[in-house]
């Protein structure tokens, strides 16, 4: 019965993210993984080289560490009360509860409604349509044409799509809470660490976790978004290196291949480059074929979850 736990409690954290969001900021674990590295993040930035990245190391191993111990101490809590009961409603109260600690650790409601306000926003005007994606990209919008902010939009949902949902749900699925909490930290870690510029040395350790832990996760993600398109896939490995990052490649070139669009970012990369310019119905089209990947990822790691926990 307990084998249930797992893919009971990947159904409930979707339906609470789809129901309810995201939760409050002062709920929000991201939030307090944001806050623990925020404490480090100018200090470090500011030493040496070498004592930035031992320094950078250090202070991410310390955290991996903390939250790793919380999420397997409530998990552990959740389980141990559910084994001297062995019913179905304590199974069913004990996935709720694994469910509802899970979400925090996925946000699929959030990232399709922040791609989608970006089409509604260039309905206003171009400059609305810069202002909504600066929510959600690093780069400066403020030089980019109505095509490029749709291509950034598109390119953040193909990438988060990984980030924020199936590479949480993967590592779930690997182990546990722990797992997911852990990816969850490193993700956030190279987000406010893992850049080029003073924070480079700081942040490397961090960069190279990220990539190691979304390795896996990424090409998952590229292939649920080519689904039946065989075909399209040696087009997805000739274009998904052309990225900078070892992971976001692979989701990205494969959105642009599914839908036959050109994704770039000015001076970095080109992605599919033979495609046409995103439309206004892209973002749209986009959206419904990254539901359609995350829900046909999510049952299958539900059906792994399952089956790696049946007893033998």
């Amino acid at each position: 019965m307990i084998t249930l736990l797992l893919p009971l409690a990947i159904l409930v954290a979707l339906l609470v993210d789809r129901c309810f969001g995201e939760p409050p900021v002062w709920a929000h674990p991201v939030v307090g993984m944001g806050r623990y590295l925020g404490a480090f993040g100018d200090r470090l930035s500011a030493m040496p080289p070498a004592e930035a990245f031992i320094g950078g190391a250090l202070a991410w191993l310390l955290g991996a560490l903390l939250v790793a111990a919380l999420a397997l101490t409530l998990e552990t809590g959740l389980i141990m009360g559910l084994q001297p009961w062995a019913s179905w409603p304590a199974l069913l109260g004990c996935a709720l509860l694994l469910g509802f600690l899970l979400k925090p650790l996925l946000a699929w409601a959030m990232l399709v409604d922040e791609a989608l306000a970006v089409e509604r926003a260039l309905r206003e005007s171009l400059q609305a349509g810069r202002t909504q994606l600066a929510r959600l990209v690093s780069r400066d919008t403020a030089a980019l044409t109505e095509a490029q902010v749709r291509e950034a939009a598109i390119e953040t949902l193909a990438e988060n799509l990984n980030d924020s949902v199936i590479a949480p749900l993967f590592w779930f699925t690997i182990a546990g809470l722990p797992g997911a909490a852990v990816y969850r930290y490193a993700n956030t870690a190279d987000a406010m660490w893992g850049y080029r510029d003073h924070r480079e040395w700081s942040g490397k350790f961090a960069a190279r976790a990220d990539d190691l832990l979304s390795w896996i996760p990424a090409r998952i993600t590229a292939l649920a978004l080519i689904g039946l398109r065989p075909t399209l896939l040696l087009h997805l490995c000739a274009e998904a290196p052309r990225t900078p990052s070892p992971n976001s490649g692979w989701p990205m070139a494969a959105m642009a291949l599914r839908l036959g669009l050109r994704l770039a970012k000015p001076g970095i990369y080109n992605l599919n480059d033979g495609g046409r310019s995103p439309q206004a119905v892209d973002l749209q089209r986009a959206a419904r074929l990254a539901r359609r990947a995350m829900l046909g990822c999510a049952l299958l790691l539900a059906l792994a979850a399952l089956a790696l926990r049946v007893p033998t």
